[in-house]
């Protein structure tokens, strides 16, 4: 794997223990996360937020299928489970676009779509 691809792995690691430091450490300061139709974030703190969104219970399964690398840009995809407060557990696919920048991810442009 390129460096970047290992950013990517020890964020998604860290996204499946709810390490926050370890998922925090992979990013920029100024870091945007847009999570398209959903929520945008700017910078570490927002992000931050997210990580443990309280409308979830726990750390989402995330088995991240494909990877492809051009340049500064990093693309997943994937599948994921997660336990939602008010309707309980979910299957769901994802798309993750990370764009690098000085060694770290600057911007996340996830896409998430639920699956039966």
């Amino acid at each position: 794997m390129t460096p970047q691809q290992n950013l990517v792995a020890d964020y998604f690691e860290g996204f499946r223990s709810s390490d926050h430091p370890r998922i925090l450490a992979t990013l920029t300061d100024d870091v945007e996360w847009v999570i398209h139709g959903h929520r945008t974030t700017h910078g570490k703190a927002e992000f931050d937020s997210e990580i443990e969104n309280p409308a979830f219970e726990g750390s989402p399964a995330l088995d991240v299928q494909r990877v492809y690398e051009d340049g500064a840009v990093v693309v997943t995809t994937g599948e994921g489970r997660g336990v939602s407060v008010g309707h309980g557990p979910f299957r769901f696919a994802f798309n993750d676009v990370f764009t690098f920048r000085d060694g770290r991810i600057a911007r996340v442009d996830s896409y998430v779509v639920p699956l039966p």
